[in-house]
């Protein structure tokens, strides 16, 4: 059941005036449209809600509002007629865009898709997408950019625009995607036609490049272990949380970060990893134990084990904010401690579950437990976390049949 409503905002301006907003409820969820009128609270009817008579221009705002009760109610009947069970946000865009689709401006849409995913708490994903519209924003260099406009050319040009910026096939093609997938989503809230979509003929598979994933061998692991941090705390946590992902089955800096002292037993750890919402239960080994008893012994007032968010009720973008900031912190330690160490690799955060990946391998685990370990539904994603062997492991391997 949708109703629809006009009603006035509870809070007014400094002119005493109240907004005039379109109320639609749906499933006990509520959507509010600002309508662009004000009135006074004396000029106005609650009852029928609509002005007063004594309004100077009651006749003329009073059809006004008729048309916007009409259009809503017109919007409803399509999506019924169309058996549409809709969204209170694709009600939204339909009020708010109607039948002009090819005028659809992507930024004002997209910035409605950001407050969403902001409001569903991925705000890691809401990040992801505000740093593609600020990037395009500055390539178009105009407030408006009607998705009409974006063709192959609008695109070859962006990416050249990205490059001249030091952008590298991996960079832009994550731009190129958040692109791609704000196209789809228009597509299927019908409000673009689907002959605009245009990545039909730009590729991304063409921008998809070897990365070269740098893993640490377990000698080179010893070593990192070895470090003497000299009492820098920030290092000593760094070398703890990059030991700590190592020996528990590469679990990623996000996870740690959430992770409760209500998630350990005497025995095991047990999470849901944020990316996948994947369930895992891993035995906790005498590296992982003496890890927890050094964040036990000097534990905060948190139910966070280690000391990344220092609040139990931290908002979701404050929780993005602190692991944007701290995993920052994280990774520039990781580097001194590699130095320390005498590590030449390009040691980051995901290098100890790459490190995890190709340890496992080279103690002759297979590709598919080692995916299980990892978590990963293809036995694709895994073969990407383990390099090729060289000549020797292989001569190795043969002998075995001998």
């Amino acid at each position: 059941m949708v109703s629809i409503k006009l009603k006035l905002k509870t809070k007014a301006n400094a002119e005493s005036e109240h907004s005039i907003v379109l109320q639609v409820l749906k499933d006990r969820q509520k959507k509010i449209i600002a309508t662009g009128l004000l009135v006074k609270k004396e000029r106005w009817d609650d009852k029928e809600h609509c002005f007063k008579t004594r309004h100077p221009n009651a006749m003329q705002n009073n059809r006004l509002l008729d048309t916007i009760k009409i259009k809503a109610r017109n919007i409803i009947s399509e999506f019924e007629i169309d058996d549409v069970d809709f969204t209170l946000n694709e009600f939204e865009n339909r009020f708010r865009f109607g039948s002009k689709r090819s005028k659809i401006d992507l930024f004002e849409f997209w910035d409605s898709v950001v407050k969403d995913l902001v409001l569903s708490g991925r705000t890691g994903y809401a990040r992801n997408n505000r740093d593609t519209i600020r990037s395009l924003r500055k390539f178009h260099k105009k407030s408006v950019l009607h998705m009409r406009e974006i063709n192959v050319t609008f695109l070859d040009k962006y990416e050249v625009f990205l490059r001249s910026r030091g952008g590298s096939n991996g960079g832009i093609a994550v731009r190129m995607r958040s692109l791609r997938t704000i196209f789809n989503l228009a597509i299927r809230r019908d409000l673009i036609k689907q002959n605009l979509y245009t990545f039909h003929k730009y590729k991304i598979s063409k921008l998809r490049g070897k990365r070269i994933k740098h893993a640490l061998t377990m000698a080179e692991i010893e070593s990192f272990k070895n470090v003497d941090c000299e009492g820098d705390v920030q290092l000593l946590n760094a070398k703890n949380y990059f030991l700590f992902s190592f020996y528990a089955r590469g679990m990623n800096f996000a996870d740690m970060m959430r992770l409760r002292w209500s998630d350990i037993t005497q025995t095991r750890i047990t999470y849901a990893r944020a990316k996948t919402q994947g369930n895992f239960s891993l035995k906790i080994v005498p590296p992982v134990r003496e890890i927890l008893n050094y964040y036990n012994e000097n534990r905060r007032d948190t139910n966070y084990v280690f000391p990344i968010l220092l609040h139990d009720s931290l908002t979701p973008m404050q929780i993005e904010n602190r692991k944007h900031k701290i995993l920052s912190q994280y990774n520039k330690a990781l580097k001194i401690l590699a130095r320390k160490a005498g590590i030449t690799k390009n040691v980051t955060s995901y290098v100890a579950r790459h490190s995890f990946a190709m340890c496992l391998r080279e103690k002759g685990i297979s590709i598919d437990v080692i995916g299980e370990t990892l978590g990963h539904q293809s036995v694709l994603t895994t073969k990407a976390y383990v390099r090729e062997f060289g000549v020797e492991v292989l001569d190795e391997a043969v002998e075995v049949l001998l």
